[in-house]
């Protein structure tokens, strides 16, 4: 079961060749993790939701309070019998039917579809993970590069490319050939007791768990944390490379072509992020 505008239905009931995220990516989402009555970082999520909307000039009704929509998710997760299990959730917001390229109405519908996940809190996968750089596409540096559309027909090809050629993922390159963010998530790079990620102006996605990575490295006396662009050079010489997202958490990268990676630090910031969780 789906939850679309506050009806709980069938998904193949629901699809319209007039939907707007459909036709035109018309669309922004936000993908959370559920686990047994938590849902991780709600806030992070909400209020990036609300500023996606804003800068695609949606028209925010009032009734999307944190509660309301909350109260939603939980209500589409107890339809499915999932309300003691980990769960993915997605949750879509795009404009209402009507017009072309110019929308007739910026007034908004809702989506919420969940599914079963097997982990409740973040476990790390230390086997092998190998990744290559995408070059075939680039990403514009901008505003619009760090929000969650549905226009993601780029991370669609870099997916074929990895399955393709036997990697685990790919990272993804601005115009100005900065490394910017994996196909599913941001980046982290270790080097000595510096961590670098990429900053937003460069284009990568302005995500959930990489501020509370960040949030926490802050903390931590001994490390440094930089938003700083990452050269494909850079990559050769780090120590470790790590991929963040909210449902995986932490993946460290084990090999980039002839480097291979420790996975030391990812190990002891996931178990961070673990009580971080658990506490919150």
């Amino acid at each position: 079961m789906i939850n679309f505008n506050g009806t709980l239905t069938s998904p193949e009931q629901l699809i319209s060749a007039e939907n707007r995220g459909y036709n035109y990516g018309d669309m922004v989402f936000e993908t959370m993790k559920y686990v047994s009555g938590k849902l991780f970082f709600w806030e992070d999520h909400y209020f990036r939701l609300m500023a996606s909307m804003r800068i695609l000039r949606m028209d925010i009704p009032m009734e999307f309070t944190m509660e309301f929509l909350q109260d939603e998710i939980v209500k589409t997760i107890q339809a499915n019998n999932l309300e003691k299990k980990s769960v993915r959730i997605k949750l879509a917001v795009n404009r209402v039917e009507g017009g072309l390229y110019t929308p007739n109405s910026n007034r908004v519908s809702y989506l919420i579809s969940v599914k079963g996940l097997e982990s409740d809190f973040y476990l790390l996968n230390e086997y092998n993970y190998q990744v290559d750089l995408f070059k075939d596409f680039y990403v514009a540096p901008g505003l619009f590069s760090t929000l969650k559309t549905n226009n993601r027909a780029l991370n669609v090809v870099g997916s074929i490319y990895a399955q393709e050629n036997d990697l685990q993922n790919c990272l993804l390159l601005n115009t100005e050939k900065q490394v910017i963010e994996a196909l599913n998530g941001n980046v982290f790079l270790v080097k000595g007791k510096t961590v670098k990620t990429p900053p937003l102006q460069d284009g990568c996605l302005k995500g959930i768990m990489r501020k509370q990575i960040m949030e926490i490295i802050e903390l931590m006396p001994d490390w440094e944390i930089k938003e700083e662009s990452i050269s494909p050079f850079e990559l050769q010489k780090a120590d470790e490379l790590f991929i963040t997202n909210v449902i995986t958490g932490i993946q460290p990268v084990t090999k980039y072509r002839k480097k291979n990676f420790s996975v030391e630090f990812a190990k002891e910031i996931l178990q961070k992020v673990n009580v971080k969780v658990r506490l919150s």
